[in-house]
Parts: structure tokens; C-alpha cells; sequence
């Protein structure tokens, strides 16, 4: 259940990623997730309530700030320049390009937070470069 679950979720999001990026073409990028994000408070807010913790006590601060910051930036900021990004670059370009991200996420982690990275992250990570260098080439 949990790999169908997972398959469904990456269907959609590669839909709702093409679809914003055509869409910031006429209406921008910040009108294109504030759209999607109030299209999307409905059901949102119905799993909150259905998943709510018992107790809120065990909820620290760094919690809500962590909420917070993904939240503005990361749900909000953060998407309407990459809508922007796919509409001129072109969404194809751009959403391959993002499959770098666990690459680069690899070095910063290991740079910054001193996380060890083992030999089949990098060849994990090895095959998805040449994946997309690949597309990229052969496109």
C-alpha cells in the first residue's frame, strides 16, 4: 500500500508541477501557489483535524519555528520563483535539473553537517547525474 501511496504522490506531484509551470506563464508564479495552496486548504485542514496530536504540550518551539520557516519559504517563497524558473527555462529543462538536488543536498550534508556518505549514496547519486545528462543529451 505504502509503494502505490508513494507512486500516486509522485504521479501527482509531476502533474501539479507541469500544470503551475504552464500556468505562471499567464498568471505568475505567486498567484499560481497561492492558488494551489487555497484550493488545497479544504482537504488540508480536514487531515489536520483528523490527525491531531492528543497533547500539545510535547510540541517545543524549534517545532513551530521549523513549521513556520517551511511553511513561508519553502511552501510559499520558495515555489513561486520555481514556477517562475519552469516558465522560462521551460518545464522539462528545469525538472530535470532537479533531480541534481540530491546530489547537491550529498555535499551539503557532509560539508556542513558532517554526515557520512556511503559508497552507494554516491553511485546512487552517480546514476541519476548521468540519467539526466543523458535526457538532457539525448532529448
Amino acid at each position: 500500500m505504502g509503494d502505490l501511496l508513494m507512486l500516486a504522490a509522485i504521479l501527482l506531484c509531476g502533474l501539479g508541477y507541469a500544470e503551475g509551470a504552464t500556468l505562471s506563464r499567464r498568471l505568475g508564479g505567486w498567484q499560481v501557489i497561492s492558488w494551489a495552496l487555497l484550493l488545497a486548504l479544504p482537504m488540508m485542514a480536514a487531515i489536520a483535524m483528523f490527525t491531531l496530536p492528543h497533547s500539545w504540550v510535547g510540541i517545543a518551539t524549534p517545532a513551530w519555528i521549523s513549521l513556520a520557516y517551511v511553511s513561508i519559504f519553502s511552501m510559499l517563497i520558495g515555489f513561486v520563483f520555481w514556477y517562475r524558473g519552469l516558465a522560462l527555462g521551460g518545464i522539462a529543462g528545469v525538472g530535470q535539473l532537479q533531480l541534481l538536488q540530491p546530489f547537491f543536498g550529498l555535499i551539503l550534508a557532509a560539508v556542513f553537517l558532517n554526515e557520512p556518505i556511503a559508497w552507494t549514496m554516491i553511485v546512487s547519486t552517480a546514476l541519476v547525474v548521468l540519467c539526466v545528462a543523458g535526457a538532457k543529451r539525448f532529448a
